[in-house]
């Protein structure tokens, strides 16, 4: 299939089920007893629920979907787009003030929606001239998607789409102010699918791709990931939650996953935790493990009994860490925040690969990643073929390409200043090694400038400190200050001179301006329910000052 001379998102689903056998098993939700959707169950079902929707709205509607990950979520998608709409995907953990500021910023004629729970949130800011669809029954008058399939229909291709048109509209979660509404076009995804194959090509000629999904859908990064999806045939398993992850692993047996950094912090955390409880004999061969693993991932050359070693710990450490997993991982692929080096060392050294990537919503949104058979977990990989970086004589990192956005849904004047002369500027600073693969050194937004001038990167400072499982989160502060303070997030039970005893180790490794010099102790986590994280868990910093600027003020 050639990509590139695709039309559309929906052409190009309809394409590949012509390719696929339509009993193969294409959609599987672990929280459901339903069986596995088939190519040919999904196909039927997206051409009457497009037939429904095309009865319903006009050609370039916009149609919110608010649900939880579950195989109608790419079916609404697809039938969206065959019926001429736009579809608004919004995530299930915005706040109240979010999803009233995009229902009236979108103005959808259509929201679909999962159940009562989902419908409850958005209830009170829908007027009565919307139709909503919904996957269950709800309270209030709908068309249920069980209705739906038992009414006529035709089957019809939307053969009008191209590749400039509007495919979606995705609001970014932003760590201040209103979301933005990011208009990404059908062949700005396509693009990215097509850079993505290059790279996962060498992942999957091995086996039938299995992807086991948890990211939410209405996240750029895994609405883009689905057309991938189609386009290598996977299977794809919808995990249950956050917590049965692992125990999803073991089910679905993935090939790839995507996730976001904190997925692997946690994992790294509790691997480490496992690994500091052993001794003897397993301590050795872990430590080996880890020694060799990482080295084999710089390239170094092992001796001839450092060959024999690794290859026992092979057997004995990494194929049974990759069997906990489900046994067939080829790659965890991280995106959406910084992976920190020493997680992603580590993870690589003991057998599950992890290929961090980089990207933003306003560009479809991957730009690079790490490629399979060269891995340097300090960059975020070679652009993709498929679009243009280079760096601004500031630093900042600029992305030409057809998988730029369109622009800011409404905001022209926002959308002028991302967008100069068709370049993207990020917001990211970055630089290129010598194999061309990109290395991102710091945000323009949340760098902190302290009294003598200095620019000073938090994020990195916060990502050491919670390298330590007793730190669970961490915040650093210091703008137009003398010197850095943190609020840390911990169990009741560590106190706070064993705290203050890791920030000092901690501090060894950093220079004189990075060091914190006093912190203070919260136990309540930084979580999106209480508007300290963006639903993709990125730090909001500005929500955080403002509920603890007082606590902080009062280091100083």
């Amino acid at each position: 299939m050639e990509i590139g001379k695709i039309n559309s998102l929906v052409e190009l689903y309809f394409k590949k089920c012509e390719e696929v056998e339509n009993k193969k098993p294409f959609l599987k939700w672990l929280k459901s007893e339903k069986p596995t959707y088939s190519w040919g169950d999904i196909k039927e079902r997206v051409y009457k629920l497009s037939y429904k929707i095309k009865s319903l709205i006009n050609e370039g509607d916009r149609c919110l979907i608010l649900s939880e990950n579950r195989p109608y979520w790419l079916m609404a998608d697809l039938a969206v787009m065959n019926a001429g709409g736009i579809s608004v995907p919004i995530f299930t953990t915005y706040s109240i003030n979010d999803y009233e500021y995009i229902l009236n910023d979108c103005r959808p004629s259509l929201i679909i929606v999962s159940n009562q729970d989902q419908f409850k949130k958005i209830e009170n800011y829908i007027n009565s001239s919307q139709k909503i669809i919904s996957f269950e029954e709800i309270d209030r008058e709908s068309f249920i998607i069980k209705d739906i399939l038992e009414e006529q229909y035709e089957k019809k291709i939307n053969n009008n789409l191209k590749r400039n048109m509007p495919a979606c509209i995705i609001y970014t979660s932003g760590t201040s102010g209103n979301p933005k509404g990011v208009v990404l076009s059908h062949g700005g995804i396509l693009s990215n699918c097509e850079g993505a194959i290059e790279l996962l090509e060498p992942l999957i000629k091995k086996r039938d791709p299995v992807f086991l999904t948890w990211l939410p859908l209405s996240h750029s990064y895994e609405h883009t990931v689905q057309f991938i999806q189609i386009i290598v045939g996977a299977k794809v398993f919808y995990a249950e939650s956050l917590e049965k992850l692992i125990s999803n692993m073991s089910v679905a047996k993935p090939t790839i996953m995507t996730a976001v950094p904190r997925f692997y912090q946690n994992l790294f955390n509790k691997i480490n935790m496992n690994f500091e409880k052993q001794k003897g004999l397993k301590k050795l061969l872990i430590n080996k493990t880890l020694e060799f693993g990482k080295k084999i991932l710089k390239k170094e050359e092992l001796g001839f009994l450092e060959k024999i070693i690794n290859s026992i710990c092979n057997t004995l450490i990494r194929e049974k860490i990759k069997n906990q997993f489900g046994g067939n991982l080829q790659a965890f692929v991280s995106g959406g925040g910084a992976l920190d080096q020493n997680i992603g060392e580590f993870l690589n050294a003991i057998g599950l690969p992890t290929l961090q990537g980089y990207g933003l919503t306003e560009a479809s949104p991957v730009v690079s990643c790490n490629l399979p058979n060269l891995v340097k977990v300090e960059t975020v990989g070679p652009p993709f073929r498929t679009n243009n970086v280079k760096i601004a004589e500031d630093g900042e990192i600029l992305i030409k390409g057809e998988n730029v956005m369109l622009g800011y849904w409404n905001l022209k004047e926002e959308t002028a200043k991302v967008i100069k002369d068709g370049w993207l500027h990020t917001g990211d600073i970055g630089e290129f090694d010598q194999n061309n693969y990109l290395k991102i050194t710091d945000r323009k937004k949340d760098i902190i400038v302290n009294l003598g001038g200095d620019n000073i990167s938090p994020s990195k400072i916060e990502n050491i400190l919670c390298l330590n499982e007793s730190i669970k989160q961490s915040f650093v502060y210091g703008d137009k200050k003398n010197y850095l303070v943190a609020i840390v997030v911990t169990d009741k039970k560590f106190n706070k001179e064993k705290i203050k005893l890791i920030i000092e180790n901690v501090n060894k490794n950093l220079t004189l301006i990075e060091k914190i010099k006093k912190f203070v102790l919260i136990d309540d986590e930084f979580t999106i329910e209480n508007g300290m994280l963006t639903p993709t868990l990125k730090l909001k910093r500005k929500e955080i000052i403002k509920n603890y600027k007082q606590q902080l003020e009062n280091l100083y």
